[in-house]
């Protein structure tokens, strides 16, 4: 089954390319690799949610933060579409950064990228298999609660 078959399977219509906030490019070929640039959980040009992800009033409830990882994580695929022309190019997920905005108590940032992460596996399967880091930041852009970047490999 091909990338965007299973998209299709799966309910899923990626997002058009979000336009960037400062001087960038949403995604660069190098080589057999693409490269993101950080991609936040834009829905239609906004943002479904702002704030620090943690537990009490106020905060961006872990699991809430997960589904914006979701997102942020097509807006991802929707660069690298953006470059391919196809995601039925892409032969391997090879590498996944996830920053979450959180309060410094906050230790689940692990379960929270784990939205784009299983995401990932859900669309290429085996080969959606990746290195991650997830990182806890104090601040990310325009008030976010994540940011996602992604390595591919292609053919």
């Amino acid at each position: 089954m091909t990338v965007e078959a299973r998209l299709a399977e799966l309910g899923i219509t990626l997002p058009q390319v979000a336009a960037p906030v400062a001087a960038y490019v949403p995604a660069v070929i190098s080589g057999n690799l693409v490269f993101t640039s950080g991609q936040l959980p834009f829905i239609s040009g906004a943002l479904p949610a702002t704030g620090k992800v943690g537990d009490g009033h106020g905060l961006v409830p872990a699991a809430d933060a997960k589904d914006y990882a979701r997102l942020a994580i097509l807006n991802a695929l929707a660069a690298v579409k953006g470059v391919l022309g196809s995601l039925d190019r892409v032969t391997r997920i090879v590498k996944v950064t996830g920053f979450v905005a959180s309060v410094p108590e906050f230790t689940g940032q692990p379960g929270v990228i784990n939205g784009a992460s299983e995401l990932l596996g859900e669309i290429f399967g085996e080969a959606g298999a990746h290195a991650r880091s997830a990182v806890g930041v104090p601040v990310l852009p325009l008030d976010s609660p994540v940011e996602i970047e992604v390595i591919v490999a292609f053919e």
